[in-house]
């Protein structure tokens, strides 16, 4: 059968195609970013969002759409703890002079923001992070990421009008 016509989707198929390329993205991921467990996890989302997409994947591409997937997630991982780092490395201040009340509201807009950004599509907060978090310029981003400035640029407007919407004005 051509290469073109072989699904995914049959089990047989995707089992040959775990069999032939987790360990080696696994090892891929370790010997890039140094987390043996890490590497596991994102490998078996890769994986898992293989299968989500299987009739939209062709078998020819199955091996680069998993490297793709598993490179984005673990710099996507990266720029998260780096986020985290730099915020933990932030001196928080222990005192204040906002009431309680102001305090409270404070904090639930930031809940509120927080979940906000976590529900965006993945290029979206991706992008949103970089430019709002690490202080990245759109052109910076689309050479980390390998897409065009125009890209970064929509996913950036999309990502701000679905975050105007669930919270308010930002």
């Amino acid at each position: 059968m051509p290469e073109q016509q072989v699904s995914v989707c049959d089990e047989s198929v995707y089992d040959q195609l775990y069999r032939e390329h987790a360990e080696k993205i696994c090892y891929y991921l370790y010997y890039k970013y140094g987390d043996m467990e890490k590497a596991q996890d994102i490998v078996q989302d890769s994986f898992a969002k293989l299968w989500m997409n299987c009739s939209k994947i062709i078998f020819g591409a199955a091996k680069s759409f998993l490297y793709k997937i598993a490179n984005n997630a673990s710099i996507n991982e990266a720029i998260h703890q780096k986020t985290v780092l730099k915020y933990k490395s932030t001196p928080q201040k222990t005192y204040t002079n906002e009431s309680p009340e102001f305090q409270m509201e404070e904090k639930e807009f930031m809940d509120k923001l927080n979940q906000a950004i976590s529900a965006l599509k993945e290029g979206q907060r991706e992008v949103f992070l970089l430019n709002r978090i690490e202080k990245k310029t759109y052109k910076e981003i689309a050479e980390m990421l390998g897409i065009s400035v125009k890209a970064v640029e929509k996913r950036m407007h999309l990502a701000l009008v679905t975050l105007r919407k669930k919270i308010g004005k930002i």
